[in-house]
């Protein structure tokens, strides 16, 4: 059966007599280089993914990259220099972010559980929006604002009423720990003014991560913008901005199809056509980091055995859970899925064969692809997994059992290469 998402990513990628370039340079070249197993990031598909999303969507949409999905530096600097803004969960990532010389004030800073120091951080840096996701969270930013002499900038996170249809993680609707739920916003707005130290910045409502859906995404903006027109006439002020989440998905699994991006901000136009004379000059965000970053990464194994047990083959590569959690299905898959895995020194070349790929770990879950049709691999050779560019790396145990770490390499291909062969 067609994978067809590893045929859409492949997409995005050159290769060159049969094999797969990263950034111009083979996983060999790299594996040399760094070792294996290594991420490998090519920008220039990072780059692709963020002009077909700019193109997409409408002129006055504006662009944040969610810094939980690879806070690699030299990737964040990446974004700055397109113009992005940022969407940090901790200090950690706060740090980064002005590490590589963003303008803090487009940052937003979301989380659940802020502790005191990282809204003291936020405070102090002059951050764009903390987006606050309860009543406590509101009275301890006022405390801590008077106390450094600052008036900090709060958005509300909204839990909304509706969710995300069809998202892989959802992240609004129902109890949730994330945000206010929608029907209490109304009467916290009417409590600013008993916190003097606090500015009213705008609301963040994100419903779900991870969907390949463009009318599902759409219905959520919808709720989105809808749930914000209601709360105007409560506001202490205009809200500047409105970060309306992402939820972009991209294509993981064997029958996914490509997100229709450009049906998105089709559907965002229109919506904004619609509720822009409510909110003439508040800001529009949308936030998304596995979009622009899940395509571009690739994680690359070497093979250290090959073996047989009652029919199957299985190839014990030199890594595994330990460095990519998501691709052996213990990060939000309810049924484990294979993700997208070729042979890179073969690509384009015939299946002859079912393998089982596991990593090096005294552990059953240590698999990365059950029954995988690919080319006759012997021990030396390599596999790469895609979509490694998010939730890879950093969302990995990598210091269970103690293994070495992975390296890593970030790329970029010199301009004008073409796939080839």
């Amino acid at each position: 059966m067609e994978h067809k998402a590893l045929s859409s990513i492949l997409r995005y990628f050159a290769v060159r007599d049969g094999r797969l370039l990263i950034g111009g340079r083979t996983c060999a070249e790299i594996a040399a280089e760094v070792g294996t197993p290594f991420y490998a990031y090519d920008l220039g598909v990072a780059r692709k993914k963020y002009e077909r999303l700019r193109a997409a969507l409408p002129d006055e949409v504006e662009i944040h990259y969610a810094v939980k999905a690879n806070p690699h530096p030299e990737i964040v600097r990446f974004f700055r220099d397109l113009g992005c803004g940022f969407d940090v969960a901790s200090a950690g990532e706060l740090r980064v972010v002005l590490d590589a010389g963003a303008n803090p004030a487009a940052v937003g800073f979301a989380g659940p559980g802020k502790r005191e120091f990282e809204i003291r951080e936020a405070c102090r840096a002059g951050i764009g929006s903390l987006n606050v996701e309860s009543e406590a969270e509101l009275e301890l930013a006022d405390r801590i604002a008077g106390e450094e002499g600052r008036r900090l900038r709060v958005a509300i996170r909204v839990n909304p009423a509706y969710e995300l249809v069809g998202s892989g993680m959802k992240m609004g609707g129902g109890p949730k720990p994330f945000g206010i739920d929608q029907e209490n916003v109304p009467r916290l707005l009417a409590r600013f003014p008993e916190w003097p130290n606090l500015g009213f910045a705008g609301f963040h409502i994100f419903a779900g991560s991870q969907n390949l859906r463009a009318e599902a995404i759409v219905a959520a903006f919808e709720g989105a913008l809808s749930a914000v027109a209601s709360f105007l006439p409560h506001c202490p002020n205009a809200p500047e901005l409105v970060n309306l989440g992402g939820g972009f998905g991209i294509p993981h699994y064997a029958a996914d199809n490509e997100l229709d991006i450009e049906a998105v901000g089709a559907g965002l136009g229109e919506l904004l056509e619609r509720h822009r004379p409510e909110m003439p000059r508040t800001r529009l965000v949308v936030e998304t980091g596995r979009y622009l970053v899940g395509e571009c990464g690739v994680y690359v194994c070497r093979v250290l055995y090959r073996k047989e047990s009652r029919g199957q083959v299985f190839l014990v590569l030199d890594g595994g859970l330990h460095h990519n959690q998501a691709a052996c299905g213990n990060f939000g898959q309810v049924i484990k899925r294979n993700f997208p895995i070729c042979a890179p020194e073969k690509i384009g070349g015939e299946p002859v064969e079912e393998v089982n790929l596991v990593g090096p770990l005294c552990t059953p879950l240590d698999r990365l692809g059950s029954k995988v049709e690919m080319p006759r691999l012997d021990a030396g050779a390599l596999v790469a997994v895609m979509v490694a560019g998010a939730y890879g790396f950093t969302a990995s145990p990598r210091s269970f059992l103690g293994h070495p770490e992975p390296g890593e390499a970030v790329v970029e291909p010199p301009r004008r290469q073409g796939r080839q062969g």
